[in-house]
């Protein structure tokens, strides 16, 4: 195919794709159409179930045994992909379509040095020689900025991070130059501030190769930062499509609504203007309503009109391109402000239910050939920290994987036991103490929440069963009876039905097992409950309604919450104060307001700089952080931030470099780690701004 073709790299149209069990047809996608044009990048979103990779998937030709397009066409520059032979699909996938998953060690052979890898593409789609394979090989990850590429090309995808192994399923993907990049949440399991290298990264490899894209994701923030046009998705089919502006500013479409006001933009507050959870479940494919599929959820359902026919896509004049599948988008008044519930009332804080005094937390390692050297070696996981928990506060606990958040969590709830220092719960000091040798009261006061809800139930019991077990061990009430009441009484308290006590775990959806995880750890009255991601698995609808629960049963328990996160628009929202770590220290701890304000700690500020927030009217400043987290077997001199510091130059000396910083108290109860002088912090001017309207 010769490529001076101008017309649109793809076009999908009324697509339709359906799974087929022995039961049934399943339909998982209807009637999707969608068009990219050459070098345009186009963000697929919805929440998990929509349909999204299954329509990347049918791009792919890769639907598996069961799955199959039971209608229209997908063409890629003008041909028609359904059509093709197996031969003519093995040229084109990987060379002119290449796609990028969401797990970069599924993508990779752990057998296999990476340079092979790489240079495996074109030798077998172009036949070149193996040398001019590995110089295409070397330049490509000297272009997805992977520091010293020539060891990279020697090291096997074990001995890389995360961050890394992504750039090096992007530097495959690009290998051969491809005309669509599709790439199906890519981000995901990295960092924020990896997320943000990389998703700069992307960006940039667009321009330079000219490649059109097709981004999936969930993250309405990534998708502005990312793409020129969107189109939304939910059951199945498209609801909304349209330019950036068009969609973000002048939404057209109840679902396109309903998910913005889920999601904590800046000016959200849990008390004054708390986030909007969609009512109702996501329909199950086999179950969706007649006419439209998000009539159930939606505010401005009108019976006999939208559940009385298939709804089309309506052309929304005067936009570019701008579609919806709403019978009532020109009824609307899209302007008018949300029916909020009644503001609640902020919880004072009350008296310290946790200090933390100089809590050391190392781990000792027998280094080995892999370590190199003899002996043993030390991991600070932990370096002094120090704070104060009161009742009824949510204290937030930020920093990227690696910088000991969780190793302080398992600490605190005895599955650890402290180095040194001290931990006091209602000044008891419980530092020394196992789990195993806790008595039940200190037990039942410090739970846990924890990231994954998959991992966390028994698959063989039931969801009532569960609950029991916990009062059982919490001793709580004295007959099977009274705690079968009590158990009740918790699926009330997180807003489950009560029939769910019969139900498995499998029968659950995410969010509804993480309600079943609180349940659980608000069973023994908890005083202190450590959220560790407790929403980071969960879709962004079901986010806004988990942790608006958490926060009502906390005002109503006066519990201390511990919510531990990367995500800093949830901490923004929910906390009262923030303690930002890395590398095992304490860097920043203030009351929410002074730590998203400047003066920062230079960690602080990259951090904020790395959130993608979806709202146009919010300018940023632009701070990539080069390079990632040095590992905690082996920190660098001095300040642990130093290797990765913008602000390095402005202090005199070497002193970064040579001196761990001391704890500097800016303002009450506002503490930064920094070398910074006063001066400096007070002109740092701030990361994110909200343009006037």
């Amino acid at each position: 195919m010769a490529d001076d073709y101008t017309g649109p790299i793809l076009e999908i149209e009324n697509l339709s794709i359906s799974f087929f069990t022995r039961l049934r047809e399943i339909p998982a996608v209807m009637d999707f159409s969608c068009t990219v044009q050459p070098g345009e990048a186009m963000g697929l979103v919805g929440e998990s179930g929509c349909g999204k990779s299954t329509v990347a998937l049918g791009v792919m030709q890769d639907l598996g045994v069961n799955g199959r397009i039971v209608g229209g066409s997908i063409k890629f520059k003008g041909r028609n992909l359904n059509e093709m032979s197996p031969d003519e699909l093995r040229d084109i996938r990987g060379k002119e379509i290449a796609m990028i998953y969401q797990e970069p060690m599924a993508s990779l052979n752990p057998a296999m040095r990476i340079g092979r890898q790489l240079m495996e593409v074109p030798m077998i789609h172009e036949g070149v020689s193996e040398k001019e394979a590995y110089q295409r090989a070397l330049e490509v990850v000297t272009d997805v900025k992977l520091p010293d590429p020539e060891r990279m090309l020697k090291s096997f995808p074990h001995q890389l991070s995360g961050g890394q192994q992504q750039r090096i399923v992007i530097a495959m993907a690009l290998m051969a130059n491809p005309s669509l990049l599709i790439l199906d949440e890519p981000t995901t399991a990295l960092d924020v501030t990896v997320e943000a290298a990389v998703v700069e990264l992307v960006k940039d490899l667009g321009k330079k190769y000219g490649t059109s894209m097709l981004f999936i994701s969930h993250n309405l923030g990534l998708v502005l930062e990312t793409c020129d046009r969107l189109c939304v998705m939910y059951s199945g089919e498209a609801v909304e499509t349209g330019s950036i502006a068009d969609v973000f500013d002048k939404m057209q479409h109840p679902y396109t609504q309903a998910l913005f006001r889920s999601i904590p933009l800046p000016g959200a507050n849990k008390n004054d203007r708390p986030l909007i959870a969609i009512p109702g479940n996501f329909p199950l494919p086999h179950e969706r309503p007649p006419g439209c599929n998000f009539g159930p959820r939606c505010n401005y359902f009108e019976e006999g009109r939208c559940d009385a026919q298939d709804i089309p896509m309506y052309e929304v004049a005067g936009d570019d391109r701008h579609g919806t599948r709403c019978l009532r988008y020109e009824e609307i008044d899209w302007k008018a402000p949300p029916e909020v519930g009644a503001r609640k009332t902020k919880p004072e804080p009350g008296n310290v239910v946790l200090k933390m005094d100089n809590l050391k937390k190392y781990y000792e390692v027998a280094a080995s050939s892999l370590f190199g050297g003899g002996g043993k070696k030390v991991v600070k996981a932990n370096e002094t920290l120090s704070f104060e928990a009161r009742e009824s506060e949510t204290l937030a606990i930020v920093g990227e994987s690696g910088c000991g958040k969780s190793t302080f969590a398992k600490v605190l709830m005895g599955l650890e036991t402290a180095t040194d220092g001290q931990i006091l719960l209602d000044n008891r000091n419980i530092e020394g103490t196992p789990i195993e040798s806790r008595d039940t009261k200190t037990v039942a006061d410090v739970q846990m929440v924890f990231q994954n809800p998959f991992d966390t139930l028994n698959p063989s019991m039931t969801v009532g069963n569960q609950i029991i077990r916990a009062l059982e061990i919490f001793k709580i009430g004295n007959t099977q009876k009274e705690r079968e009441q009590k158990m009740l009484e918790l699926l009330d308290l997180v807003k489950l039905p009560r029939a769910f006590a019969e139900r498995m775990p499998r029968q659950l959806s995410g969010g509804q097992k993480q309600r079943v995880g609180i349940a659980r750890a608000f069973a023994g009255g908890a005083r202190i409950v450590v959220a560790d991601e407790p929403v980071s698995a969960l879709d962004v609808s079901v986010q806004a309604a988990v942790t608006d629960l958490l926060m009502d049963i906390q005002r109503e328990q006066k519990t201390t919450l511990l919510f531990i996160s990367h995500d800093l628009s949830i901490v923004r929202y929910l906390s009262d104060r923030v303690m930002v770590m890395y590398l095992g220290h304490v860097v920043e701890l203030g009351t929410t307001e002074q730590v998203f304000s400047p003066p920062y700690h230079p960690y602080t500020e990259a951090l904020l700089s790395a959130v993608p927030i979806a709202d146009t009217s919010v300018e940023k400043k632009h701070i990539v952080l080069e390079g990632d987290i040095p590992s905690a077997m082996n920190p660098p001199p001095g300040c642990p931030f130093q290797t990765r510091c913008r602000w390095k130059s402005e202090v005199p000396g070497n002193k970064c470099e040579t001196e761990v910083p001391p704890q500097v108290t800016i303002a009450e109860g506002h503490q930064i780690k920094c070398h910074l002088s006063a001066e400096k912090f007070a002109n740092m001017e701030p990361v994110i701004k909200v343009a006037a309207e």
